[in-house]
């Protein structure tokens, strides 16, 4: 028996809403493009959504749209895929290295307020795993001092942030559909938004910079023989009409995908008992997860993580590494203004085990038991 750590919920019912969008003869960015973007702005309650090519091109206009440039500086936790802080460094900005809370693996005031300086442009929220960060506290902090925060939702499409969807309550928020996350298109990525006027200037930035989108020229938008200008310099950050289609019907999946997470995660943790479960990721006070990871943090006395990975491997159990620390990889290495001990500890002894829609009660028991093993419990 092999049990992989994730299998997206893909069906029939998404083959066959690809297909119809080949069919089509438009497989661009087009029509399902702006139904998804729709449908994923009423899903959230934010007024405004863009559909882009991945959450890194999400995160990287969302730089753009909270007016981040050279000279700059953005506070982000070093706990989060790389991504989060390469999307500073491409605008030409300065990555600021912040601890997170060892419970939720999140930015909080506290580990954000001793790294602003007047050079700060912006903060990056992360939702860690799905758990829904602390935003209201963390814009109370910043937002006085003329400070943006932009929310890095990729994991936290389902989780519930103080009785809304995460990211619904953010100026900008930028989540994932990569097939790592419950709901997927493969690769691709949107971003919601409260102000109208940025959210269309961003859907021009991501499509070159054009005043008029390529789907409405071909559908006549504006007369025939209508040339588009390019007024600022733009990106090729669009998402394609069949992942748009793909990712409709996605959508309509969500709940069920967040429910079943949640009902396995419980198990996991009834069957881990006290001591591991404790150990586990969890809801916060302010919201509830949607467990798109499952992570769980080594007590002192167990063996080296590389061991435990292996042991699980030999037994049939896919695990990996927990979340990895930016500043601890080559590109930003050295560049941590505080020490990060929360942060430092979560990426040496936390590890991801096996959570998906189609997971069984029998695989988790097995995952368990094969786990306990692997600690010597």
């Amino acid at each position: 028996m092999t049990i992989p750590v994730m299998i997206p919920w893909l069906g029939e019912e998404e083959a066959e809403a690809a297909a119809e969008a080949v069919r089509s003869g438009w497989v661009a960015q087009g029509p399902r493009v702006a139904a998804f973007e729709k449908a994923f702005a009423e899903h959230t309650g934010a007024p405004h959504a863009v559909a882009v090519s991945n959450c890194t091109t999400a995160l990287h206009l969302a730089m753009i749209g909270a007016g981040v440039g050279p000279g700059d500086e953005v506070v982000v936790p070093s706990l989060s895929f790389v991504a989060t802080a390469n999307a500073v460094t491409y605008v030409g900005a300065v990555p600021v290295f912040a601890d997170v809370d060892p419970a939720t693996a999140n930015l909080t005031p506290a580990t954000v307020a001793p790294l602003l300086t007047a050079r700060t442009r912006a903060v990056i929220a992360v939702d860690q795993g799905g758990v829904p960060v602390d935003l209201d506290a963390i814009r109370a902090l910043v937002e006085p001092r003329g400070i943006a925060v932009v929310e890095d939702a990729a994991c936290a499409a389902g989780s519930v942030y103080r009785g809304r969807p995460a990211g619904a309550g953010a100026a900008i928020s930028a989540y994932s559909f990569h097939p790592r996350k419950l709901l997927t298109t493969g690769e691709g990525g949107m971003l919601t938004l409260q102000d109208g006027e940025l959210a269309a200037r961003l859907r021009r930035l991501r499509e070159h910079g054009m005043s008029v989108s390529a789907a409405d020229r071909h559908a006549g938008a504006g007369g025939a023989g209508v040339v588009e200008t390019y007024d600022e310099i733009g990106f090729n950050h669009r998402m394609t009409d069949v992942q748009a289609a793909i990712g409709l019907v996605q959508l309509g999946k969500l709940p069920a995908m967040v429910a079943r997470r949640r009902e396995l995660a419980d198990h996991y943790r009834e069957l881990l008992g006290p001591e591991l479960a404790a150990r586990t990721v969890a809801d916060p006070a302010h919201g509830t997860a949607n467990f798109q990871s499952l992570w769980l943090l080594l007590p002192e006395d167990a063996p080296d993580r590389g061991e435990v990975l292996t042991r699980l491997a030999a037994d049939g159990v896919s695990a990996r590494r927990g979340i990895m620390a930016a500043h601890l990889e080559a590109p930003y290495k050295g560049t941590a203004r505080v020490p990060l001990p929360a942060t430092e500890l979560i990426t040496a002894r936390s590890l991801i085990l096996p959570l998906y829609h189609s997971l069984g009660h029998g695989q988790v028991q097995h995952v368990v038991s094969a786990l306990k093993a692997a600690l010597g419990r």
